[in-house]
């Protein structure tokens, strides 16, 4: 593979230092992360799934569907892009397809979790979760099926929530060893658990900051000095988007206007820059569109 893939990126940026992922649902809200100045994105499964189908995240969106809003991510910004790619969407054979389709739109990796299918919030109660073995199982198959060796495969263990802190440390040696890059501990609960993984699981791990979950909103740097690698921010900037839209269709509501809302609003110029359509209007100058 090019020696500049997007998984490659990735890999440097780990090897420099802890690498900060806030969520995204679609492009415009990837555009948002890169403006912001991070240096990676991370498409949360629930922000698409609440996004595109008004439901909760429990697994109701196809690959297909998974697969079209990351082409449209990774196309919109020139960061490394890793997904939520839930269990697979079902057996080995389709996590093969699934590696396949998911590397082809652009991600630089993703992260397969070792629930039950269909599969629940990570940190909702009632979740089951598959023998360690079939998770391994699935993980040497997305290995493989990997055209580019750099596209990271994490490895996502849910048994903090279902057995024990014990049982998700022995699971996730066990899935290094079928060949994940990194590991994903969901829903450890508080920062004693964070260290003492990091301690027993020698790889790169991830570290989810999701708000009003089970695990202590701990900081980028706390996080880096555990021995974490990655963090990710999965519906920060959902949950705040929406409370604001809230707000201000109350607003309209009740004053028939919205404006007061004008200083709180991105200004059509933001907009315009953001989405770059100065370049479009280049575009049709040069080639004898209307502008």
């Amino acid at each position: 593979m090019l020696a500049h893939s997007s998984g490659t990126r990735l890999k440097e940026l780990i090897a420099a230092g802890i690498v900060v992922m806030p969520g995204a649902y679609n492009a415009i809200t990837a555009k948002l992360v890169a403006q912001a100045g991070f240096d990676a994105v991370y498409v949360s499964g629930a922000g698409v799934t609440n996004a595109l189908t008004g439901f909760p995240d429990i697994a109701l969106i196809s690959l297909e569907e998974m697969s079209r809003q990351t082409r449209y991510i990774c196309n919109s910004v020139k960061l490394p892009v890793i997904s939520d790619a839930d269990t697979g969407y079902g057996d080995i054979h389709n996590v093969v397809r699934a590696v396949q389709e998911l590397e082809a739109s652009g991600l630089a990796g993703i992260h397969l979790e070792d629930q039950v299918s269909p599969k629940r919030c990570g940190h909702l109660d009632g979740k089951q979760i598959v023998p360690a073995a079939e998770m391994a199982r699935k993980i040497s198959a997305a290995t493989n099926a990997r055209k580019d060796p750099n596209f990271l495969i994490i490895a996502r263990t849910d048994a903090r929530g279902v057995t024990n802190f014990d049982d998700a440390v022995q699971r996730s040696n066990t899935y290094l060893d079928a060949g994940a890059d990194a590991i994903f501990p969901e829903a450890l609960q508080d920062a004693t658990e964070f260290s003492n993984f990091a301690k027993l699981v020698n790889a790169p791990l991830l570290a989810n900051m999701t708000e009003f979950g089970k695990s202590p909103l701990l900081s980028v740097s706390e996080l880096d000095e555990l021995g974490y690698k990655m963090v990710i921010f999965p519906m920060t900037q959902f949950r705040i988007e929406m409370k604001a839209g809230l707000a201000a269709l109350t607003h309209i509501k009740k004053h028939g206007s919205q404006r007061e809302l004008l200083s709180d609003m991105q200004t059509r110029a933001e907009l315009y820059d953001l989405i770059e359509y100065p370049n479009f209007q280049e575009m049709d100058k040069k080639f004898g569109g209307l502008f």
